[in-house]
Parts: structure tokens; sequence; C-alpha cells
């Protein structure tokens, strides 16, 4: 396993492979609430040219696979002369507030027009084929405002869209369309794994959506819900607004199917792995646990949270999942 970690200084015209000196590098992404995170440390000598600053850019290569391309943005040295050295991707930029006003623009257009007012980079962004009726935000983090219309969109289309930075690039795809090739398992990479069953995240059997009525000075109230699981769980409720132009037909369709995907126990899964390259969060892993009831066959799981580290040791990960069944 070849390993190049460049630093480039702009001010200074420099770059240095630092991949030779560091003991470890440990590479983190999050499908949602965070930029992708680059971490390192170094071993401070004479020799080695003086070109790490804030604001330098970091790309990372696996056998000259590009993995990761991001910013310096934080650095912390003890007595030994021992850098520490974090790195966060474009994603970092999008954590500043602003107010928007978006009106009939699929998710892909919202993340284009942030990233051209942010002069941040932009690749493919898949179509959702679903424009936003309504979004307005108000000195809200840009990061969160497109992980509101991210959640509109599922919500409305019944698909999961991975929002990320690919080497340097804003991108968006279908979760559907990033499958690993790998199977996680019993005899295929797997080394260990703790495994959930709950009913205290993320799972709701009412789902009351609330519409603003300027005639009657009221709210306007959809009330969806499953009265059997009712019965075993008691109320599970989820409270959302929605934009005042939407019709009965669009309420009901977005409760329906915020239902289908709330309506259920969650299960997840956190596994330690021999490490494969090119996995991230927002992708999506067939895992084949044969302990497991519902993986002893196999079942597709999308990535919440991934960790590679790699080290002149080997190469390991951390993939932490959710099991969405009822």
């Amino acid at each position: 396993m070849n390993l190049n970690l460049f630093v480039y200084n702009i001010q200074e015209n420099s770059m240095y492979d630092y991949a030779d000196i560091t003991e470890e590098i440990t590479v983190t992404t999050n499908r949602s609430g965070s930029a992708g995170k680059l971490q390192f440390t170094y071993l401070k000598r004479a020799q080695i040219p003086v070109n790490m600053t804030e604001g330098a850019k970091v790309q990372f290569y696996v056998d000259s696979l590009p993995v990761f391309e991001g910013y310096v943005f934080s650095m912390e040295q003890n007595r030994w002369g021992n850098v520490s050295v974090t790195a966060w991707d474009q994603i970092r930029y999008l954590l500043g507030n602003e107010s928007y006003s978006f009106i009939g623009m699929q998710l892909g257009e919202i993340i284009t027009q942030i990233a051209v007012d942010k002069q941040l980079k932009t690749g493919e962004l898949e179509s959702t084929g679903y424009a936003i009726p309504y979004l307005t935000k108000e000195d809200t983090k840009c990061l969160d405002i497109i992980e509101y219309a991210s959640m509109l969109t599922q919500n409305n289309t019944g698909k999961v869209y991975t929002f990320y930075d690919e080497f340097g690039k804003l991108s968006l795809k279908e979760a559907g369309h990033m499958i690993s090739d790998y199977i996680i398992g019993n005899g295929s990479l797997l080394t260990e794994y703790k495994y959930k069953s709950d009913i205290d995240s993320e799972t709701y059997n009412q789902i009351k959506l609330v519409k603003p009525n300027k005639k009657t000075g009221k709210a306007d109230v959809y009330l969806f819900k499953d009265s059997e699981n009712i019965k075993k769980w008691g109320i599970l409720q989820l409270y959302e607004k929605v934009n005042e132009n939407l019709n009965e037909a669009q309420i009901e369709q977005q409760g329906n199917t915020m239902m289908a995907y709330y309506n259920r126990v969650l299960k997840s899964i956190s596994v330690e792995a021999v490490g494969v390259t090119g996995i991230r969060a927002g992708m999506m892993v067939l895992f084949q646990v044969a302990d497991i009831p519902e993986l002893e066959k196999g079942y597709v799981l999308l990535l919440d949270k991934v960790n590679h580290k790699y080290s002149k040791e080997g190469h390991n990960m951390t993939l932490d999942a959710k099991i969405l069944l009822i």
C-alpha cells in the first residue's frame, strides 16, 4: 500500500509529502451534519520544509487513488515536537450562516446557487426529479439549508440522496447509485461488530403536519398514524410545519412518504473491518452476518459514518449503518 499525503503552501510555493513521517492517517466522513475530515500527526524535524500553515491544501492518495482533498484548519504541537493536523474538505465552508429563498428548485440547483455564492467547486449533481415548491431560511448555516432541502426531497420522493465532497468537488448522488462491490460479513472483511435495536431515536408512528392558514388565522392539521404500532409502542410523534402554499395532495404525499420511512424499528450496526479504500458515508454496502437474523441472508445498508485508519501496519475501518425494518 503506497500512501501520499501532499501539503501545498500557495504563499510559499512549496509542496511536501508528509506520508513517510506520519504514523497514522485517519479519514472520517459522515452522511450528514459534518464535512469530511483528515487528521495526522508528524514529528517536526529540521529537514522538513516549513510549509505547514492554516489554509494549505491537502491531498491524500492511496495507491494513486484520490481519497481526500481539503484544507488545513488547525495545528497543535506538544513539547516533543509532535504536530497534530486537522484538515476539512470544502463542506467546512458551508458552516457560515446565510439567508435564502428558493422557489421551484431541485436540490442540485440549490447546492449550485450556494456553491457559486461561496466560491466553491461543484462536480456531478444528480437530478432528483423533484422541485421544492418553496424553501425560505433566514440566518441559517448553508449546510443546514442544503440538508433541509435534502430532507424535503426524501420526504417527497422516498429516495435518499448523498451530498458530499468528491476530492474537491461538491457532489450529489442518490444513495442507491453508490453501492459498493464489497460484502461486509463473516469471512469477508468483518473483524468485530455491535448491533442495536431501538425505537428511541428516529422512529415515529404518528406524523403531524401543520400548515398556516391566513384566512382562519389558525393552522390546518394533517395527521398520519399507525394505530397498531401506537398500541405496541405508544405515540411517537413527529411534528413538522409545512409551507402554506402546498396543496392537500402534496401534503398527503409528504405525510405518507414520511410514515413509510419513520414508522419502523430502527436497527443499527457498527462494525470494525479490514479497510477498503473508497468506501465512504452515504454509500450503500451489502452486509451479511450469520448471527443477526436481518442480515443472515444479506442486506444492503446505508452508511451513516465511516472512519478509515491508514498506517505502515495496514488499513482498517469502522462503519456505522442503519437497518430500516418495521
